[in-house]
């Protein structure tokens, strides 16, 4: 699951565009299929989102919650792979991005009434 937080005059107009992105970077660097898209995005008013000086009101978090397993280097180059092409699709400096990858063991998973250690019909792989 990924989750999205902005200034809401600047997040609400781009969403569709920035899921776009950021579920394509998905794609092609950790090999997740078209269906596998679960996007929360929390547009704040400006006064209820700080961020750092240096920043313009287009700065936007996203965090990436995943299971356990993705090489460093992978989650580098997604990390990498999300600056470039939101800056070159949607706008957005990467000055104005902070990424984080939060990562659980899957037995601390639950979809679909199991945990994630006992799917067995993933349809892409956890460990790359």
């Amino acid at each position: 699951m990924i989750v999205i937080y902005g200034i809401k005059e600047h997040l609400n107009p781009i969403k569709a565009q920035l899921s776009e992105v950021i579920h394509g970077c998905m794609q092609s660097v950790l090999g997740m299929p078209e269906d596998k898209r679960a996007h929360r995005f929390i547009p704040m008013d400006a006064e209820d989102f700080y961020y750092p000086g240096g920043r313009t009101p287009a700065y936007t978090a996203i965090e990436i919650n995943m299971m356990q397993g993705r090489a460093s280097e992978t989650q580098k180059t997604l990390i990498k792979e999300l600056f470039n092409k939101i800056e070159s699709v949607v706008g957005i400096s990467p000055m104005d991005i902070e990424v984080t990858i939060k990562e659980q063991p899957a037995h601390c998973w639950g979809f679909r009434g199991m945990t994630g250690d006992e799917a067995r019909d993933l349809k892409y792989s956890v460990n790359v």
